[in-house]
């Protein structure tokens, strides 16, 4: 029998992915719902292509275009933040969550709240969200399966091992383009060069996250929210070369990694097939081509998102939202020419140093914390033009 699928973030990079895989396993899939910012045009094909019950587009004024390339399918055409999380909603057996940024965390916590399984591509949620939806998911009694490759490596790397028996978790990182760039090289770093990651093919916001160090960071929140270790025994190691995708040493000093190719297929395979594995049409590794793999440890006096981040979760509060919100207002005004390159992570920083809050005990608390912390970076923006 088919399972039923919703995906939130259709037209995204983590989108195409799962889509791809699933054409290569048509039979088995029967898609509930795709849902997509705008692109209304695309968003519709999809929608036909996988016969989906419904196509949501979280920008209402892109609804008449929708509906006008649904015309004469059985295909219901909705938008609007209610109607995403109403999509989030549906009953299936795998909600995969890859709507980017703050945006995906209420149809991300409409999916926990239906008990079901949720694959978390959106970082953010976790971010800014964290304790928030970690309840969700125990009170609903869903299962969240993490689709960050470096999470997913991860949770690969515990499967069947005891969490107390783990000594520390290692994150890998690519390093971003410009890891060996020098300061004076940094400050002229233009939008096309940062848009092009030597190992991997991701959206916008994520690649220039991944420029900055800043997506790594990130991403030590959310394993601190995913895997139950101390903020101490999580720790960053860049690796060029993105095949190690993170590792997990126990008290043996065993040491278990996950490898696989650079591409998010894997991960969302291994999450779209979860407890069992899926095939793919990726090329198997060849080791001996790749020859040599290299490990160093980051720089944060040239990428200091690292620290950052590693501050904002040790304050606690509201500091982890403050940050996010900041940071996607930041490399929005990056990829609008109004910013460069090292403003990113000042404008973040001085947002963190003006503002504080409690911790949010609620979604719309979240949402309040996010507003306030994009309109003070704004306001930074603007003051230190």
């Amino acid at each position: 029998m088919a399972r039923t699928l919703t995906l939130l973030g259709a037209t995204g990079s983590i989108g195409a992915s799962t889509l791809d895989l699933l054409r290569r396993n048509r039979a088995d899939w029967q898609v509930e719902a795709l849902t997509a910012n705008c692109s209304a045009i695309e968003l519709a094909s999809l929608a036909r292509e996988f016969g989906a019950k419904a196509a949501v587009v979280g920008d209402e004024s892109c609804l008449p275009e929708l509906r006008e390339a649904l015309a004469g399918t059985d295909i219901k055409a909705a938008g609007g933040e209610q109607a995403l999380c109403e999509a989030a909603a549906r009953p299936v057996d795998i909600t995969v969550a890859a709507i980017v940024g703050c945006a995906g965390l209420a149809p991300t916590m409409a999916a926990v709240e239906t008990g079901g399984t949720v694959a978390l591509a959106n970082k953010e949620a976790l971010v800014s969200a964290g304790d928030i939806l970690k309840s969700a998911v125990e009170r609903a009694g869903a299962t969240l399966l993490p689709t960050d490759s470096e999470h997913n490596a991860i949770f690969q790397c515990l499967a069947g091992n005891d969490i107390t028996q783990v000594r520390r978790i290692l994150l890998t990182a690519s390093g971003g383009p410009f890891r060996t760039l020098d300061a004076e090289a940094l400050e002229s770093v233009t939008r096309e060069q940062a848009l092009k990651h030597p190992n991997w093919d991701m959206g916008a916001k994520i690649t220039i996250d991944s420029a900055t160090m800043m997506n790594k960071g990130l991403e030590f929140i959310e394993a601190h929210h995913l895997f139950p270790v101390s903020l101490e025994n999580i720790e960053i190691v860049v690796h060029p070369q993105s095949i190690v995708h993170s590792m997990v040493e126990y008290h043996d000093r065993s040491v278990l990694a996950q490898l696989g190719p650079s591409d998010m297929r894997v991960p969302i395979a291994s999450c779209l097939a979860y407890p069992q594995r899926m095939e793919t049409a990726l090329q198997p590794l060849d080791l001996a081509a790749i020859g040599t793999l290299t490990f160093e440890a980051p720089n944060e006096t040239l990428f200091p998102a690292t620290r950052i981040c590693r501050e904002a979760i040790e304050m606690g509060g509201g500091a982890p939202a403050i940050l996010n919100a900041a940071n996607e207002f930041a490399v929005a005004a990056f990829l609008d020419g109004r910013i460069g390159f090292l403003q990113i992570t000042k404008l973040v920083e001085q947002t963190l140093d003006r503002l504080s809050a409690q911790a949010p005990g609620s979604l719309e608390e979240v949402l309040a914390i996010d507003a306030e912390a994009r309109a003070k970076a704004r306001e930074l923006l603007e003051t230190h033009r």
